[in-house]
């Protein structure tokens, strides 16, 4: 038996016999935003862009909040004469906020310049915060795809995992979603390095665990 009490416009919802500690916050009710709290569990398989926006859509209906249309901030290359498409693109027009009700950016364009990306901002839809650099493991590796301007890749070398459906050959361009760490653009939110390939075992030796961005279009 449960009980549901408004606390600062979201919904904590405590079972009767456990201490407040043991309940769970519901997302607020503007969350727009948030990283993923699991991968696919096939590396950067992902099923193409239509199995990320599924996943991403499957967590926030599993937090109350599937009423949006979620889509995933990933970008797929020009390939097999299909156009590339840009991650920027396919979020809507914003604002976004975090689980937590922190506006994160206004509008794309403050989303790719100065934004209110960080580690303790960038939250999953439960809320919590992902292991960053010099946490045990690091998974601070957001998949994206995407360079910094939240555009595609020319078509050849590959950056998305063959348009995320391989768990072998390949790699994807990550982000740090704590703004920091190696490679070229280290404080980069979404386009810091390449993967050192794609299955899940290369993504968590890399700093990753497979994770992504997940925003409200709609």
């Amino acid at each position: 038996m449960s009980k549901t009490v408004w606390i600062a416009g979201a919904a904590a919802v405590f079972v009767l016999g456990t201490s407040p500690a043991m309940a769970q916050s519901a997302p607020a009710d503007n969350m727009s935003f948030f990283i993923t709290s699991v991968g696919s569990g096939n590396g950067a398989d992902l099923g193409g862009l239509a199995g990320a926006d599924a996943h991403c859509q499957k967590l926030a209906s599993a937090v109350g909040a599937g009423g949006k249309t979620w889509q995933a901030y990933l970008s797929v290359q020009a390939a097999g004469g299909q156009p590339a498409v840009n991650a920027k693109d396919r979020i809507g027009s914003g604002p976004w906020f975090n689980a937590k009700g922190v506006q994160i950016a206004a509008n794309v364009a403050e989303l790719h310049g100065e934004n209110n990306l960080t580690k303790e901002t960038q939250l999953t839809e439960k809320g919590q915060v992902v292991n960053g650099r010099g946490d045990t493991p690091n998974q601070h590796d957001i998949l994206t795809g995407t360079q910094e301007d939240g555009t595609a890749f020319p078509a050849g070398e590959d950056r998305t995992c063959k348009n995320w459906t391989s768990h072998g050959e390949g790699s994807a361009q990550v982000g740090h979603h704590d703004r920091t760490g190696g490679g070229d653009n280290p404080t980069s939110w979404n386009a810091s390095h390449g993967s050192r390939g794609c299955s899940q075992e290369n993504l968590v030796a890399t700093g990753g665990n497979g994770y992504f961005y997940c925003f409200a279009a709609k």
